[in-house]
């Protein structure tokens, strides 16, 4: 055997395993914030919207969105009070399907959690606060933690609906006890790395984001009454700010842009509405920048373009166009129900709670509707976000998933 070759051998794995991609599908898209990074979309809808190419129903209840990936569809739902996670191949073809335990049962019934998947491994959190892994290739469970009894985890009225934040070897999780706030897990073994006291406040129903401002790494989430600032690396609060709506929902992960972290939660008596957070250049304190406390977001999400916030509010049936610098309302269009937004390739997509699917063309100072249609197949509530992935539309509609074409034909 030649001992050269060898070496040559074990340097080639190595630097193979190095640089093997990672494949991350998570929760509002791959930076959270809701923005896809999708070209070639349609840039007008037909009469009655783009081509459904499939759809599955018999999920069972659920508020959760699809989880996406290059080969796999996966999403939860609940019959009678057991949870289940569903895998689909691209053609919404079952893969398989698995029991993960019971889930929520005390009102607006199933999971809310958008599964995480990363490089063959499946995360998620049940209304119940147990956070499980999944095998991706078969549905079975690496490790559960039952949230409530490992860490304390206080009563939430509308139980938990965290999606799993990954940081590497790490997964992110907002259990809201009083003594275990927010922690970091071995994502392979579930095992404690880190425990974060944060505010003590109960959870939120809001999933942290990871924030990298100059040389320091943030775990930044929110609790009943808080915006977290927290060390990625041990768990440390660097700072907390205070937002709280009147039942203690603060449901939309944070947004950063170029120093700034941008919340908002529906109304409530202080504190309330759309904030800016205006970080210090090492990010190790932070401070109010502005307060909008006249325009509220419970849990459509909020989208930053090109210097504005887009915004808008699922019970006054309003979007909003906000001045990210400032805070002040640009304008408020009527045009389409409140609901769930996201962006991909120049246009917004808003998913109104009436059930009208509309593409949008918005500015700084005005916006318009250049294609919509009914979302007429499925249960209950339209409050599941939509997916963009490899130029198709995924939106689950309670026991119901749709897949539709959205790619630009003639291009």
């Amino acid at each position: 055997m030649n001992p050269g070759k060898c070496i040559s051998a074990a340097i080639l794995i190595a630097v193979f395993s190095c640089t093997k991609e990672t494949e991350l599908s998570q929760w509002r898209g791959p930076d959270r914030n809701g923005t896809y990074n999708e070209t070639g979309l349609l840039k007008q809808w037909p009469d009655g919207g783009p081509e459904l190419l499939w759809s599955v129903n018999g999920l069972g209840i659920g508020y959760g969105s699809a989880c996406v990936t290059g080969k796999n569809v996966f999403i939860l739902g609940m019959k009678d009070s057991t949870g289940y996670a569903y895998c689909f191949d691209a053609a919404g073809k079952a893969v398989w399907q698995k029991e993960y335990g019971k889930d929520w049962t005390q009102n607006y019934n199933g999971p809310r959690s958008t599964p995480t998947y990363i490089n063959g491994l499946l995360y998620f959190v049940s209304g119940r606060g147990v956070a499980t892994c999944m095998d991706a290739r078969n549905g079975n469970i690496k490790w559960q933690v039952d949230m409530p009894e490992a860490f304390g985890a206080q009563d939430t009225y509308w139980g938990f609906a965290e999606s799993p934040l990954i940081d590497g070897e790490r997964i992110i999780l907002t259990p809201g006890g009083k003594e275990h706030n927010v922690v970091a897990l071995d994502r392979f073994s579930g095992k404690l790395i880190w425990t974060s006291k944060g505010n003590g406040e109960p959870s939120a129903f809001c999933s942290p984001v990871l924030v990298t401002h100059n040389n320091t790494r943030l775990v930044v989430a929110q609790t009943a009454g808080s915006v977290l600032g927290i060390d990625a690396e041990n768990g440390q609060v660097c700072w907390t700010i205070p937002l709280k709506q009147e039942h203690s929902i603060n449901a939309n992960n944070p947004i950063y842009h170029d120093g700034r972290i941008y919340c908002a939660c529906e109304k409530g008596d202080t504190n309330t509405g759309h904030l800016m957070i205006k970080l210090s250049e090492d990010g190790k304190t932070a401070e109010a920048g502005w307060r909008n406390q006249e325009l509220f977001n419970l849990m459509e999400g909020l989208i930053w373009q090109d210097g504005y916030i887009f915004s808008s509010n699922m019970e006054g049936k309003n979007w909003y166009c906000l001045d990210a610098v400032t805070g002040t309302l640009k304008y408020s269009s009527d045009q389409v129900d409140g609901g769930a937004i996201i962006y991909a390739d120049g246009l917004f997509y808003c998913y109104g709670t009436s059930g009208t699917m509309a593409l949008v063309q918005a500015g700084s100072d005005s916006c318009r509707v250049v294609g919509s249609f009914e979302v007429k197949l499925g249960t209950d509530q339209h409050w599941a976000h939509p997916v963009i992935h490899d130029a198709k539309l995924y939106i689950r509609h309670g026991d119901v998933l749709m897949c539709y074409d959205i790619a630009d034909k003639s291009l």
